[in-house]
């Protein structure tokens, strides 16, 4: 038969409307639920979409896969803009063999992450899928390992954000982890390893899909997701803002925006947000929204380790991390969670230039076994550490309390801080006025006529001689005592001034060994 080129085109038109379709139709989701293409559409800018291998087809044939054959393999894999800038994108079709990820998905997939990590591009990722597909057997090896891989490869190269649509398990839960930003919807997104129906074989314990890896569980427990969304649309919306704070690659900065706040904007409200007492307690938040740009600051990880607050914000225009104590939350104690929680997100940040401010008020590490037991050295270190190796400017500012340990976790010259900032109302030692006087003077203590009396003056003494910023600052651990309503102006001035800051010579070595 002759060919032509009608036919041909008809033919391609077919195999295209097939991918396009996907396969069974949802049953019985909530209406704003989206399909893998609904979701990309409403992400990236109009008609910007180019799909890579939409033509890929499992090459199985055994239980009958030969005929359940789909064009694209369950997975939407391409390249767009967002907001002008490019990104590498791939999304899971759950009507397509459940979403379900064998030898071609997957290698659809690790070939975007590779191509993103060449050219220096940002991945999002999407997932809706019940895990591995076992009709492939061991071929699935390659496919899913393939891209344990490439995240790993592309880790600190460029961005990769994830997001948990629909199930996400096996496999792909890992692949998710192994991404910089986790995103999650209430509700239809969940995210484990094994499935409710293993459990329940393997221990005998009934769970449901949303307590074994719902949202409430990975925000409030785990740690392993960064920000929540109520549907669909709102997740999607949620990593347009994410990556306005980050840049193309390891080797850009984020695009600076105009916030029209002024730079030198007095904060006078933290004389009222803050109480002097130190007893007293404040929510940290507002701290940040009074002097960020605009008061918008895009918080992450916001129902774990509470007590610790990060995210980014503007300053000046410019993107910054914060790590800050909140006192709102178990007086802003530091303990293993806020540990981790602020040592992840300081190496994130160091990898993708993005300058770090620390507001800081604690009174130390939380005391006792429950800590101790559970590795509080081992994760705290890790903390250190991540200050150590960071090289992007850093600046810290001290509102009250900064003693013992919190110290070094928080922010001094000696772990590499740039500036250190303190409020006048700041006290900084390695502990405490009265346990302090307690042990310098347990003798004349002793011997006292009336102690009590003698230990509220040698306590007022040492405050006032040791306590106070000002003895930190004639010993040139602090920088600048300043006023409370200069901090936006002095912190922008201390990033600008940084803007050019260069990494520091180092040993040659090929990676550090990170805390257990």
């Amino acid at each position: 038969m002759k060919r032509t080129w009608d036919d041909e085109l008809a033919k391609l038109a077919q195999k295209e409307a097939a991918a396009i379709g996907g396969g069974a139709p949802r049953r019985g989701d909530a209406p704003e639920r989206m399909s893998a293409r609904q979701r990309i559409e409403y992400l990236v800018d109009p008609g910007s979409l180019v799909e890579l291998n939409m033509l890929a087809e499992h090459q199985c044939r055994d239980f009958g896969m030969d005929q359940k054959k789909f064009p694209g393999d369950g997975v939407v894999t391409g390249y767009a803009t967002i907001g002008g800038r490019k990104v590498y994108l791939y999304a899971e079709d759950v009507t397509v063999l459940g979403g379900s990820m064998g030898k071609v998905h997957g290698t659809k997939i690790h070939t975007l992450l590779k191509r993103a990590r060449e050219h220096g591009v940002p991945v999002i990722g999407l997932h809706d899928s019940g895990g591995a597909r076992i009709q492939e057997g061991m071929d699935n090896v390659y496919g899913t390992t393939g891209i344990f891989a490439e995240y790993a490869l592309n880790s600190g190269i460029v961005p990769q954000i994830v997001a948990i649509m629909g199930t996400c398990a096996g496999g792909p839960a890992y692949s998710a982890a192994l991404a910089d930003f986790i995103l999650q919807v209430e509700g239809t997104g969940q995210l484990f390893v094994t499935g409710p129906a293993l459990v329940e074989e393997v221990l005998g314990e009934k769970v449901s899909h949303e307590e074994l890896g719902g949202t409430l569980m990975h925000t409030t427990r785990s740690g392993v997701t960064h920000r929540t969304a109520p549907n669909d649309r709102a997740c999607l919306e949620l990593i347009r803002g994410l990556l306005d704070f980050l840049p193309q690659n390891n080797r850009c900065t984020p695009e600076a925006k105009a916030t029209g706040d002024p730079e030198d904007r007095e904060v006078a409200e933290l004389l009222e947000i803050v109480p002097i007492d130190e007893d007293k307690n404040y929510d940290m938040k507002r701290v940040i929204g009074a002097i960020v740009d605009a008061g918008a600051f895009f918080e992450l990880q916001e129902a774990f380790a509470k007590h610790l607050v990060i995210g980014f914000a503007r300053l000046g225009g410019r993107a910054v991390g914060i790590v800050a104590n909140n006192p709102a939350e178990s007086s802003g104690y530091l303990d293993a969670d806020a540990a981790v929680k602020a040592a992840r997100f300081v190496r994130t940040c160091d990898a993708f230039n993005i300058p770090i401010v620390t507001l800081v008020d604690a009174p130390g590490f939380m005391p006792g076994i429950a800590q101790e037991a559970g590795g509080l050295l081992r994760h705290g270190a890790k903390l250190l550490h991540a200050w150590i190796e960071a090289t992007v400017p850093k600046i810290s500012c001290v509102l009250r309390k900064m003693y013992g340990g919190v110290i070094p976790a928080m922010g001094v010259h000696e772990i590499g801080f740039d500036q250190v900032l303190a409020w006048p109302s700041a006290e900084m030692q390695m502990v405490r006025a009265e346990p302090a006087v307690k042990i310098l003077c347990r003798r004349e203590l002793a011997s006292a006529k009336d102690p009590q009396a003698l230990l509220e003056q040698r306590i007022e003494e040492y405050r006032d001689t040791y306590l106070t910023p000002y003895h930190s600052a004639s010993l040139a651990v602090v920088d600048a005592v300043i006023h409370p309503k200069d901090t936006r102006r002095r912190i922008i001035s201390a990033l600008r001034l940084l803007e050019g800051k260069q990494p520091p010579e180092r040993l040659w070595r090929k990676h550090s060994n990170i805390p257990l």
